[in-house]
């Protein structure tokens, strides 16, 4: 309804010419979706609302709008942003001297200070708000300034004093008819009463907040709601019920998420780090009912999530488009449940119209309808608290237990997936790890048995500091990989051992969680060999991302391009990075070109976009002997570099490479978290990804920047097999590797291609280390290698 008024408005304004006006309604609508959670459209309007009060000299609206900008920002979790905005408001508002605007800001400053967890600083600019707001006779704001101090107290622990805050905002958020932040204020009450262990009180206000939230369409807010309902449910050891509010929670951030692909990659990501922990709960809780399936589809779901942060547009499809599905069980307890709600915001909403009228001026009527409301109120509370004890609902949870146990032989999915695991005759397993703060969850689908879970009990800390370690010893050919690399191995292999014998597998489909993908698991060692020396590995991005079947051998036709000489300056995100010419890349194509006849060179000047990327889907590979930069975060700033100095974007790669012939696509010498901590590996699996979407059906890529005489080895290694036609590209990898690892004369010595000529062409330091991971273990294969 707001929203029709002011877009009415707009055209009136617009039509006589009134920019003061104009801008001011443009402010009012940005602060429509702004409420509704739709972040970009918020940002545009009061971006155009910014433009015309500056140039109308308008500097009250100007500090207005810059404060509602802060306020998105904020929302985004952009503290610094907020702040700078937040800041620049208050200079203005205090230049113009609107009091009122002023206690406005420096309330949202405290919120800033509260979310970054400095709480004196935050109690400082609350304490200054609530004197101006109750010296100007803001009583909403007044109410905004009680909630948030609440907050403060709240997140100090100190229950009394959060509730005495909360319970005087509430009384005002009614008065003045703030539904939303009465909402608000309903949930924060809610809170306090769970940390109390008064639960009952909690699901009360809870579930008084949500009608609200949904009421008024603050997605946001019902998000948290129903993420805090299911955190209560979970701590009443009603773990069914649980996930039905975390998965409402889930599908309500995702329609968030999906109205968030206008924003920038930055922004989107600062999102998903505020809502995550919803994903990994819902995904914990369902592994702890052994509901592995549906784990693996919220896992899907966060992967894509990730995806989509860091390339934006990511697709994904019928799987993960859908959001979270809900059993039929809990269809019907949701729709049980949204009958109750309906009524609550039904006389929620009437009662908060007429006590809106004057106590003086109300009618008979109107009182007695009060009365009949508040009734009405009272006995749908009453029903809440009875819900989960009903007897159909109670029934439900029984049904629902049920279902959950036997989905590993009931849904479609696993049949599909066991069914597609099956007709690959590759004897291959899909392997899913989950990274939680206190263990990981192992997730196993073989061909021929529902899917198998294992829990690791092992914190995430102690999990890091091992890859960390593990990622170490990687870089140093001197050193002994040997210790991190079996420690990793007794975590993610060790318990599955029986269970990969059992399936006779050979191909381990492996979709890695969080900081593992930074870790090569070929290279994990069981004490008496490397893992790659059992089994080939195949990455994916997640298997609803990932389309498998077995195809024949494509032949050969190979469009090979080097960076061997030169010296070029490249901006990666703020600063520079100077890329030297790789000594052995040009051997490296002309060594592919002796084993594969079908293969045109470009070397250095030659290998440029405009003589490169036309004709890349000419053919069957296409591989690059060049530098590629993968920046944690980064697509934007993520670059492969050309021989003759230039280079391209993975955005400009995701908009302008079709590679619909394409069968691989390898890049030999990238480097991952260029100039940065590890991240959680999106940007490795992102350039697999936007192989895959270009239509190539796998890459291969590196996990670290590798000596390229090593590499040359390699490489030369693995086209000498593939070429063969007789096994698949994620196989003939493993051989390549294997050969190194076990020094394998025969195939090292091969006249054919040269291979005998590359490795005694080597510095001896290299030609001695080439056994260890350093050299042989970066090269992972992303995509459908089988």
């Amino acid at each position: 309804k707001a929203l029709d008024f002011y877009q009415q408005a707009l055209v009136i304004m617009r039509e006589v010419g009134d920019r003061s006006g104009e801008g001011t309604t443009l402010d009012n609508i940005g602060l429509v979706y702004h409420n509704l959670g739709q972040y970009p459209k918020a940002l545009d309007f009061y971006q155009q609302a910014l433009v015309i009060r500056r140039e109308v000299g308008d500097r009250s609206g100007e500090g207005t709008t810059l404060n509602n900008i802060g306020g998105v920002y904020d929302n985004l979790g952009q503290y610094p942003k907020a702040l700078d905005f937040f800041q620049q408001a208050l200079v203005i508002i205090r230049e113009v001297g609107d009091r009122s605007g002023e206690g406005r800001t420096l309330s949202n400053i405290g919120g800033v200070y509260d979310s970054l967890g400095q709480y004196p600083k935050a109690l400082d600019f609350y304490q200054q708000a609530l004197v101006i707001r109750r010296e100007v006779g803001d009583r909403s704001g007044e109410g905004t300034t009680l909630n948030n101090i609440g907050l403060v107290y709240d997140n100090l622990g100190q229950y009394p004093k959060a509730l005495d805050y909360y319970q005087q905002a509430l009384v005002i958020k009614r008065e003045v008819g703030d539904r939303s932040g009465e909402g608000t204020t309903l949930n924060n009450i809610g809170e306090v009463y769970r940390s109390l262990g008064q639960y009952p009180k909690a699901l009360d206000f809870y579930q008084q907040a949500l009608v609200i939230t949904r009421e008024v369409g603050d997605r946001s807010g019902e998000g948290k709601t129903l993420h805090n309902i299911g955190y209560l449910l979970e701590t009443q050891k009603q773990p069914q019920l649980a996930i039905i509010f975390f998965k409402e929670s889930v599908n309500t951030y995702e329609i968030i998420r999906q109205d968030n692909k206008g924003l920038s990659k930055e922004q989107q990501e600062s999102y998903t780090e505020t809502v995550a922990d919803t994903y990994r709960k819902l995904a914990d809780l369902l592994l702890q009912q052994d509901r592995i399936l549906e784990a693996q589809r919220v896992l899907d779901l966060l992967k894509v999530q990730e995806l989509d942060d860091y390339l934006r547009g990511v697709r994904g499809n019928e799987n993960t488009q859908q959001g979270v599905e809900n059993l039929p069980p809990e269809q019907q307890i949701l729709a049980q449940y949204s009958q109750l709600q309906d009524r609550a915001i039904a006389s929620g909403k009437e009662l908060a119209q007429l006590r809106k009228i004057p106590d003086a001026q109300r009618t008979t009527a109107q009182k007695q309808r009060i009365v009949e409301l508040d009734a009405q109120q009272k006995e749908i509370v009453k029903q809440y608290a009875e819900f989960t004890r009903r007897d159909d609902i109670v029934a439900y949870v029984q049904q629902l237990t049920q279902t959950a146990q036997d989905q590993n032989l009931k849904l479609a999915s696993l049949r599909n997936m066991a069914d597609n695991l099956r007709n690959l005759q590759q004897n291959a397993v899909l392997l899913y790890p989950l990274v939680l703060d206190d263990r990981i969850e192992l997730i196993l689908s073989t061909p021929d048995s529902p899917p198998i879970r294992r829990t690791v009990n092992v914190k995430k800390e102690e999990l890091n500091q091992a890859i960390l370690a593990f990622r170490q010893a990687l870089d140093d050919p001197s050193s002994n990989a040997t210790v991190p690399a079996q420690k990793l191995y007794n975590w993610l292999i060790k318990p599955l051992e029986k269970d990969l014998a059992a399936a006779e597998a050979k191909t381990i489909i492996y979709a890695p969680d969080s900081i593992l993908r930074y870790i090569p698991l070929a290279a994990l060692y069981d004490g008496k060999q490397w893992l790659v020396e059992k089994y080939a590995v195949n990455h994916i991005t997640a298997a609803s991302l990932t389309d498998f079947n077995t195809k024949p051998q494509v032949e050969l036709k190979v469009l090979a391009g080097a960076f061997s000489q030169g010296n070029y300056p490249i901006p990666l995100g703020k600063r520079q990075v100077d890329f030297r010419g790789l000594p052995f890349a040009g051997k490296e194509v002309e060594g592919l070109a002796a084993i594969i006849p079908k293969t045109t060179q470009l070397i250095d000047a030659e290998f440029s976009k405009k003589s490169t990327i036309p004709q890349m889907d000419d053919f069957t590979v296409v591989h690059f002997a060049t530098h590629a930069a993968f920046v944690s975060g980064s697509p934007d700033d993520s670059v492969i570099l050309f021989g003759n100095g230039e280079w391209i974007t993975l955005a400009e790669v995701r908009d302008s490479w079709f590679l619909t012939n394409v069968d691989l696509v390898v890049l030999s010498a990238c480097e991952t978290g260029v100039g940065g901590e590890l991240g959680n590996g999106e940007e490795i699996l992102g350039f697999g990804y936007l192989m895959q979407n270009a239509g190539a059906r796998a890459a291969i890529a590196s996990l670290w920047s590798v000596d390229d005489g090593g590499t040359q080895v390699l490489m030369n290694a693995f086209y000498n097999i593939l070429q063969t036609g007789k096994v698949s590209k994620a196989e003939a990898l493993r051989q390549a590797q294997v050969a190194l690892i076990q020094a394998d004369e025969t195939l090292l010595s091969q006249q054919r291609g040269g291979l005998g000529v590359v490795a005694e062409s080597l510095p001896p330091k290299v030609k001695d280390s080439l056994t260890h991971p350093y050299y042989w273990a970066p090269f992972i294969l992303i995509g459908n290698g089988l």
